[in-house]
């Protein structure tokens, strides 16, 4: 198995209190009045995001997620070998479509960590479904890259009997997946963006949550185009040097042509978010300079790096991701790691906020720029 190098160039102190503990709306704003800040070049601009359409030129393509996502943390009692272990939260990450599931079972009461020392077998029985519904370990789930400090399992493919199906099941107890920094709990809606039409993601696609209609007006009456593909996300609480999971993605055949005919005609391809980037780049075909997106669905692994730079994505708009997250390691694939530095300088300079509830970044190298190590 070939080794990838999942270490980020950029460095920065982890964010801390620069951690978005709530939604835009709850603290006095419009989704879109979240600032954005816009690195071209040596250029930075601090904006708000309902400027967007002004930074991008007519012709440019925005390609958007439309995975909405589902209410995937239950809280659960784990046992297992006849002593039982307790109350536990589980964090459902993937339909795996073969009747199996990738679960993360993590410490109740607000799924601060991860569980590494749970056991094939264990079961975990949901509570508050008022029907007995049980998840069972079977394996840990393959990790292709493993972190290099991970100790024991934190995913698990495991099998799920019930009265109802886990999909309904969730959809009528479940709440957001939710981690520790948050003030307090927020509802299903708080987690979706406007473009979220195929629900399958556990985590919020969140660098289109600042997206509003008025957003999109000003784009398309700039003449910049707008297009979808779907990619289910798992759980992005992946550890230090721990490559994301393979994770179903959808590109139709009106997508691909608009993005290959948006690159022929000279206009950029601006991907929101790293699954965005992530789902386009796994829908190459061709060698470098002929390299053109085909309608394509499935399990992708790719993993877009500094070594695998992406293909067809010109520009990032994205949220602010940890110290040594893979996420980092996208982002500085398509806008190289002296521009990601640079952005990152100055965001923690400005006190950007961090996380999926925060600001954003517009991220447009010069074409040398982005495959630059």
């Amino acid at each position: 198995m070939a080794t990838l190098d999942l270490a980020p160039l950029t460095t920065f102190d982890a964010p801390g209190h620069r951690t978005a503990p709530s939604p835009a709306e709850v603290r006095g704003l419009r989704r879109d009045d979240v600032r954005l800040l816009v690195a071209h070049g040596d250029r930075l601009t601090h904006a708000r995001f309902g400027d967007l359409a002004d930074h991008l030129e007519p012709g440019d393509l925005v390609v958007v997620n439309a995975s909405q996502t589902i209410a995937g943390e239950v809280d659960a009692r784990l046992a297992g070998d006849g002593a039982p272990r307790g109350a536990v939260v589980v964090h459902v990450a993937t339909d795996l479509r073969d009747g199996t599931w990738v679960v993360e079972v993590r410490t109740a009461p607000d799924a601060a960590r991860a569980v590494l020392d749970a056991e094939a077998g264990q079961t975990l029985t949901l509570t508050g479904a008022g029907e007995q519904s049980v998840l069972t370990l079977l394996e840990p789930y393959p990790r292709e890259h493993s972190s290099p400090i991970s100790t024991g399992n934190r995913l698990w493919r495991a099998a799920y009997a019930g009265a109802s199906e886990l999909a309904e099941l969730l959809a009528r107890v479940g709440r957001p997946i939710a981690y520790g920094y948050l003030d307090r709990r927020y509802p299903i809606d708080d987690y979706r963006t406007i473009f979220g039409t195929t629900p399958g993601s556990a985590e919020m696609p969140s660098a289109a949550r600042p997206f509003t209609p008025e957003v999109v007006t000003r784009l398309v009456s700039r003449g910049i185009a707008i297009a979808p593909i779907v990619l289910h996300t798992g759980v992005s609480s992946q550890e230090a040097g721990e490559a994301p999971q393979p994770e179903w993605f959808e590109v139709s055949a009106s997508t691909a042509r608009l993005v290959n005919v948006t690159r022929a005609g000279g206009g950029r391809v601006i991907a929101v978010g790293t699954t965005v980037t992530r789902a386009l780049e796994s829908a190459v075909q061709g060698a470098p300079g002929r390299a053109a997106v085909v309608a394509s669905e499935g399990w992708t692994k790719h993993v877009v790096t500094r070594d695998a730079p992406p293909r067809v994505v010109d520009g990032l708009i994205t949220g602010w991701h940890d110290p040594a997250a893979s996420h980092l390691l996208l982002v500085e694939a398509v806008a190289g790691p002296r521009l990601t530095q640079l952005a990152y300088d100055a965001a923690v300079n400005e006190g950007y906020h961090w996380h999926e509830f925060g600001d954003s970044a517009l991220l447009l190298p010069a074409p040398a720029e982005a495959i630059a190590a």
